[in-house]
This record gives C-alpha cells, structure tokens and sequence, in this order.
C-alpha cells in the first residue's frame, strides 16, 4: 500500500478526503469526535513534511443543498484544538473561493472545504465534480475508511486525476492492515462476535465469517431469531420471521463447516422495552408471552467469556443487548470487558460497527483493545467480501 510516508510531499498541495461524519448535538456540539481524532496524525505527517492540507468532507444526509445544520464550519473548533493551529475554511467545495483559497495556501497550513454533499453530484460519483476537486491540489489523499465503500466523486473517482500521486492516510491503511490481520491470516482461534439488532443487516457477514472463524458467538436481538428458528419461545422479542430459514441454513452451514455457533442459552427479559421495566432471567427459548429479551443472561456470559479468553485473534460487531438502558447492558459491558482481557494476554481484538465503538468508548475501554475501526459500513463489506472502491482506486492508481 503507497502511503504518505513513501511520496515527498514538500511544496506539496495534498488534498485529503476525511471522514468527518460525526454526531452533532442541538448546540451543534460534537458528542463523539473518534473519526476527527482518527485523522489528526495523517495532517500532520504532510504539514511536517513540508506540505499544505486541503480538507474535504461530507457531515449528514442534506437533502436540498446548503443547509446549516450539515455545515462542516461547526467542527472548525474543535479541529483547530486538535491540531493546535488556525484552520481556514472556504464555504464552498468547488468555485472560486474554493480554488483562490487552496491556491494561496502555504507549506504548513490547512484549509477545511465545505460539506460535499451539498452537492449531488458527490454521491453520484460525477467525474467533472470529482476533477473540479482535483484541481484544487497536487497530490491526493483517502483517509475515509468510513466512506471507502462508497464510490463518490471525492473517494474512487477523483484519484483518476492524480496518477503517481493518490496515495493512503494512515487511518485507511491502518483500518485495511488490520481486517487484513482478521480476514487473511489469523492467529487460530479465530472468533467473530455478531451483536446487534436484526440478522439482516448480519447475514452476509455469517456467510462470509463461517468459511473463515473458528468461533462464531451471536448476541443482541438478531439472537431470538436464531432460537425461534430452532423452535424455541421468544414472547414478544424483537424477531425476523422473514429470515427464519435463512438462520436455520446458517446453523446447519456452521455444522458442516465444524464452526461453534454459540447462542444464548438465558437471557434478561423485560415487560416493556424501557430501562425501568420489571425484569427477570430466564431460558433464552422460554420467554413467556408479553415479556421480550433485553440482554444475554449470566450463564451465557460466562460461556461466552470463556470462548473470548481462549482465542488468539477476536472481532466484535455488535452489541449483546440494549446497552443504552443501564439495566440491559450489563452483557455488552461483560463481553467487552472480556476482550479486553483477551487483548491484554496478546490476542488481535478489533472492534467495529457503530453501537460497538459507543460501546468501548463508554466503558473507555478503547485504547485496551487492538483496533477500533471507524468505518461500520465500509468494514461490514469488507468483512463480507466485497470490494471497496476507495481502497481499490487508489491501489489501481499507483
């Protein structure tokens, strides 16, 4: 992988694509900045190294162009605190004062663009958009692994305009090093740990995992589907009875395989889904009606623990239950403790998927596991196979 470390960028321009996708509160305050902080090190390896940095960014889903509340000036701030240093900004992605701004840029300086997404063209992946970027610098940067599987204008398309000079930030590469160690080569065991919601948003990823893990541990709603699929009671748990024959296909492929599924065998049920609802434990395929499962239960936490302390290589997507209730959330708090315990004796842990990152950055517990990744969707596909285009422009481009 070509890396800014490989390339002079004195007297440089570098444009770099950034994934400052983060959360605004209604003060228009950032309430998780992991993704600017994630970026930091790439902007100051090119400023150290004698260039100037051009900053370019989607924040949201603006559906009508300019809008304020999806304005990239809000983090302008917090991201001068990180640097340490004044950062100008130009309110606009392309135009004149976009090009008359990026042109009289010094060695040294950093310049942060407007949202991209105030224009459509961004996400239709538009080659004229995309070279009215490029203009704007001598070299380009992907350090979006949030967005690398997207194939917009400023993360695949514009790299056809910087031959020899599109290169990776440190956070893609990190990021792609890291599923690599997972996917590619891992340390033996090898175990996935799949949380969350709905066995939709899973399902190609337990297809794509149960050829490569040793262990396979399911937590989180999509659990009650599994067990409902093999007959057991759920109540009014969260279920998907559209996918009951797709789980039970993923239960008979990891039999064949020789692939441990774990599933919960008790969880913690509720009479409603609110943090002050009665609740009891009880046999994950015995949930009486009109109660739902919240949390994985405590002999299924030490089941699981057990399988995470005697792995070699651990990924984990996904929350054990509704951690956001403090009443719920002792099982995702458990398991995370339990990685982290794994990591600390030498296993590879890498965390990813949104729910899972708030997860460890809740418990602060993120500087105690391998990698944290930033991009859920990006890392989801890669897991599952799929091609990214941002990774693959920039390594067509070299």
């Amino acid at each position: 992988m070509k890396n800014i470390d490989q390339y002079n960028l004195k007297d440089k321009r570098v444009i770099v694509r950034v994934d400052f996708n983060v959360p605004l509160n209604e003060k228009f305050e950032i309430t998780d900045d992991t993704r600017i902080r994630a970026a930091i090190p790439t902007v100051k390896k090119i400023l150290s190294a004698g260039g100037s940095v051009i900053l370019m960014s989607h924040l949201g889903r603006p559906k009508d162009g300019p809008t304020d509340k999806y304005s990239l000036r809000h983090l302008l701030n917090d991201l001068e605190g990180k640097l340490g240093m004044k950062v100008q900004f130009a309110n606009d992605c392309i135009g004149e004062e976009a090009t008359e701004k990026a042109a009289a840029l010094k060695p040294g300086e950093v310049l942060l663009l407007e949202n991209l997404r105030f224009y459509k063209e961004e996400e239709k992946g538009d080659e004229n958009f995309a070279k009215k970027l490029a203009l704007l610098a001598d070299v380009y940067v992907n350090d979006a692994f949030g967005t690398a599987h997207r194939a917009h204008a400023s993360t695949a398309i514009i790299a056809r305009f910087f031959p020899g000079a599109s290169l990776f930030g440190y956070l893609m590469q990190d990021e792609v090093s890291s599923l690599e160690k997972v996917t590619k080569n891992p340390d033996r065991p090898l175990t996935a740990v799949l949380g969350g919601a709905k066995v939709s948003g899973k399902i190609e990823i337990i297809n794509n995992l149960l050829d490569k893990v040793d262990n396979l541990i399911i937590g989180g709603g999509m659990m009650f589907t599994f067990i409902k699929a093999m007959g057991g009671q759920v109540g009014n748990s969260l279920v998907e009875d559209d996918l009951l024959e797709t789980a039970k296909a993923a239960i008979n492929k990891a039999k064949t395989l020789g692939v441990n599924l774990y599933i919960p065998t008790d969880t913690v049920i509720a009479d409603s889904f609110s943090n002050e609802a009665n609740q009891q434990t009880v046999a994950a395929n015995s949930i009486p009606d009109g109660w739902m499962g919240l949390d994985i239960g405590h002999e299924t936490i030490m089941t699981f623990t057990e399988v995470i302390l005697n792995s070699r290589t651990i990924l984990w997507n996904g929350p054990m239950g509704v951690f956001e209730f403090v009443n719920f959330a002792q099982g995702t708090r458990d398991i995370a403790l339990a990685i982290v315990k794994a990591t600390s004796s030498g296993t590879f842990s890498l965390v990813g998927g949104g729910d899972s990152v708030a997860a460890v950055n809740k418990y602060d517990l993120a500087d105690k596991v391998s990698y944290v990744s930033t991009g859920g969707g990006a890392m989801l596909e890669y897991i599952e196979g799929k091609e990214l285009p941002g990774v693959k422009a920039i390594q067509e481009g070299i």
